[in-house]
C-alpha cells in the first residue's frame, strides 16, 4: 500500500529562474542609483546575469563547492612547486567575472561596451546578482579591485605603470588577480600586533619574513602585505607593501603556501596559510608613522630622478582620537596629539574642497 505524500510544504526550487526578472525591486533599485543612460546600457547584462545566476552559474558554483581547490607542492618530475589547482567549474566562473563582465576592472576602465569607468553602484548591482549563485569568487574580484585602487592612489608611479594594465585587463590569459595578506595568528583584528618583518637590503630592495595565517586568493599574482618596517611598537612601525608572486627575473618569489584552509563556507576559493621566506617586494616607496605627531618616514627603494617632484598627502579618519575623561590626569602629550590630529583633519578637508573646484 502506498502512502499519499503531501508535497505542499516542500522548499521551492528556483533553479531555472531568471533572478533579475524574479526580483520585483531589482530593476527599480538599479535604475534609482545608476545614471539613466548607464542603466539602459546595462539592463541586457542584468537580464543575462540573472538568467545565469538561476541556471548555469548556479550549477558551476555547486560543482566548485563540491570540488574545492587543492595545493600541489611537488611536480611529477620531483621539482618543488607551489601551485593551487582549481576545478574547471571555478575557472569558468573566473572567466565570467573577470573577463566577460569585467567586475574587477569596471571601476578603473571602460568595460561591457561602456567607454569610461562605471560608478560603484554598477559593480554592486552586478555583484548582487552574481552572489546569489556564487559568493566565494567575489572575494578575489573585490580584492583585485581594492588593490588596484590602493595602488593607483598611493603607489609609486613606476609600480602603477608596471602593473595597472594587467590588473585592469579583461583578457583572461593576461589579467592579474590581487589579494591581501594581512592576518596573523597573533594579529587578527588587532593589526598593531603584526609581527611579519620587512627588511631594507643594501641594494635598496625590501624583503619580507614571517607567517600570514589567513590569505584568501592565496595564489594571486599580486598581494598587499602588512609588515613591520621599524623597531617601534604599535601601528607606527607598520607599512603596506606590494608583493608580486613572480620576481622581476621570472623566478617564483620567496614565499610558500603551507596549506589551504578547510572552510565551512566559500569553499570554491582558495584561502591558505603563507610563510614569507625573504620574499622580495616590488620597488617603490614605504611609508611609516603616518598620523603620528612625532613624524614618520618615507623610504624610496630607488632614488627619484633629479628634478622629480614628490607630493605627500595624508588621509585621516575624521574622528576624535582621544577619549577625554571627566576625572583623571590630562597629559600634555595626549592634548597635543589631539590638537595636532584635528588641525591635520581640517587641513585635509580644506585640501579636498580645493580639489573639488
Amino acid at each position: 500500500m502506498k502512502a499519499d505524500i503531501d508535497f505542499s510544504g516542500a522548499i521551492p526550487d528556483s533553479r531555472g529562474t531568471n533572478l533579475y526578472r524574479a526580483d520585483r525591486d531589482a530593476a527599480a533599485l538599479f535604475a534609482h542609483y545608476l545614471p539613466r543612460p548607464l542603466f539602459r546600457h546595462l539592463e541586457p547584462t542584468f537580464d543575462r546575469l540573472g538568467g545565469l545566476a538561476g541556471g548555469h552559474l548556479d550549477e558551476l558554483a555547486g560543482i566548485a563547492d563540491h570540488n574545492p581547490p587543492t595545493l600541489s607542492v611537488r611536480r611529477r618530475t620531483g621539482e618543488d612547486c607551489n601551485v593551487v589547482e582549481k576545478h574547471p567549474a571555478y575557472v569558468e566562473m573566473e572567466r565570467l567575472a573577470f573577463s566577460e563582465l569585467g567586475l574587477a576592472a569596471m571601476s578603473h576602465r571602460g568595460v561591457l561596451g561602456w567607454n569610461e569607468p562605471m560608478p560603484p553602484a554598477a559593480k554592486y548591482a552586478l555583484t548582487y546578482l552574481f552572489v546569489q549563485a556564487e559568493f566565494g569568487l567575489m572575494c578575489p574580484v573585490s580584492m583585485t579591485d581594492s588593490l588596484t585602487r590602493t595602488l593607483r592612489r598611493f603607489g609609486d608611479p613606476k609600480l602603477v605603470g608596471r602593473y595597472l594594465e594587467r590588473l585592469t585587463s579583461v583578457d583572461f590569459d593576461e589579467l592579474a588577480q590581487g589579494a591581501m595578506f594581512m592576518t596573523e595568528q597573533g594579529a587578527g583584528s588587532d593589526v598593531s600586533a603584526t609581527a611579519t618583518r620587512a627588511a631594507l637590503q643594501p641594494d635598496g630592495t625590501w624583503t619580507l619574513t614571517g607567517d600570514k595565517w589567513f590569505c584568501s586568493n592565496a595564489d594571486a599574482d599580486l598581494a598587499m602585505v602588512l609588515a613591520r618596517s621599524e623597531d617601534v611598537p604599535g601601528m607606527k612601525g607598520i607599512s603596506l607593501f606590494l608583493l608580486p608572486k613572480v620576481k622581476a627575473d621570472g623566478r617564483p618569489n620567496d614565499y610558500r603556501i603551507l596549506r589551504l584552509k578547510d572552510k565551512l563556507g566559500t569553499r570554491s576559493m582558495a584561502s591558505g596559510e603563507i610563510r614569507l621566506d625573504g620574499a622580495v617586494l616590488a620597488g617603490g616607496a614605504t611609508i611609516a608613522g603616518a598620523g603620528h605627531s612625532d613624524g614618520g618616514t618615507v623610504i624610496f627603494a630607488e632614488p627619484p630622478e633629479s628634478g622629480t617632484r614628490i607630493t605627500l598627502r595624508r588621509r585621516l579618519k575624521i574622528a576624535r582620537a582621544t577619549d577625554f575623561q571627566d576625572n583623571g590626569i590630562l597629559r600634555a602629550r595626549s592634548l597635543n596629539d589631539e590638537l595636532d590630529y584635528q588641525v591635520a583633519a581640517i587641513q585635509q578637508v580644506a585640501d579636498d574642497v580645493h580639489w573639488c573646484h
